[in-house]
């Protein structure tokens, strides 16, 4: 990829594409997508395992009243976005859209001014992941259902398994959010929702940052009935400080610390579901 690439090209070292959408219908499934120099490289979606990566140089996604980057892909792929800058112009709907199965891996990236979620994490199946790691995602969302990481499989996702905090093996969706800044967002920064049976939403928040964002820090939101599962937020070694709330939960949904986070500052603190986890 190059900003003065054409995607008339082949798309390889010395013929650059100049979109991730022109590059992308020339890479196999498993291959990669990498950045050789500045640009605005546009949205794109994806459909099959591949990695898009800039490591040191600045990969634009700048889009107005559409998605960043949609991930449609099977329960077999993996997709990592590495070291993105989306830019959403307080327009754009969704940094990262994910509607299908599989993995998402986004690291290294900054997600701002969208005006939905900065990553919607919707799966249409059971057994889905998301991992997040050393992003920034900030100021995203424009009303109360919004915000910056939102956890929301869509209704009747069924398959895979998690385990929640009674050890029952329920079908649904996990991930993983780590060494990350989230703040500014106009309602949570990270939501686990539970919407149906058999869609659950365990995460694990690891070192990060939740501060001014203007619903809760972190929320669980999950209804528990006929034996599908909740909704499970575990924290650890995390700040949520200068939110509206710091720590909320409606319904059946759980938010656990290990004891190793700092929760004060907030308009309400909130409290984290018992027991607590411990010190692991």
């Amino acid at each position: 990829m190059s900003g003065v690439g054409d995607d008339a090209n082949p798309c390889s070292r010395t013929a650059p594409c100049k979109t991730f959408a022109g590059a992308i219908s020339k890479t196999a499934a498993g291959g990669e997508i990498n950045v050789l120099d500045p640009g605005g490289f546009g949205a794109v979606t994806i459909t099959k395992s591949i990695t898009i990566s800039s490591e040191g140089i600045e990969a634009g996604v700048l889009v107005s009243g559409t998605n960043g980057i949609v991930v449609n892909v099977a329960a077999t792929d993996v997709v990592v976005l590495r070291g993105l800058d989306f830019e959403g112009l307080g327009s754009g709907l969704n940094g990262v859209n994910f509607i299908g199965a599989g993995s998402l891996h986004v690291e290294k990236s900054v997600i701002h001014h969208f005006a939905q979620n900065g990553i919607n994490f919707a799966p249409n199946a059971g057994g889905a992941e998301l991992y997040v790691e050393d992003c920034h995602i900030r100021e995203n969302g424009t009303s109360t259902s919004t915000g910056a990481i939102v956890y929301r499989p869509a209704a009747a996702a069924g398959g895979g398994n998690i385990v929640d905090g009674s050890n029952t093996t329920v079908a649904g969706i996990s991930g993983t959010i780590r060494d990350s800044g989230i703040t500014g967002s106009s309602n949570n920064g990270i939501a686990a929702v539970t919407t149906a049976a058999h869609a659950a939403a365990s995460i694990m928040v690891d070192n990060v940052v939740l501060t001014f964002n203007v619903g809760s820090g972190i929320n669980a939101n999950g209804t528990s009935a006929s034996g599908q599962g909740s909704a499970i937020v575990r924290v650890g070694r995390s700040t949520i400080a200068a939110n509206v709330t710091g720590v909320s939960v409606t319904s059946s949904g759980q938010v656990k610390s290990y004891g190793t986070n700092q929760l004060n500052g907030n308009g309400t603190d909130g409290g984290f579901s018992l027991p607590n986890l411990g010190q692991l």
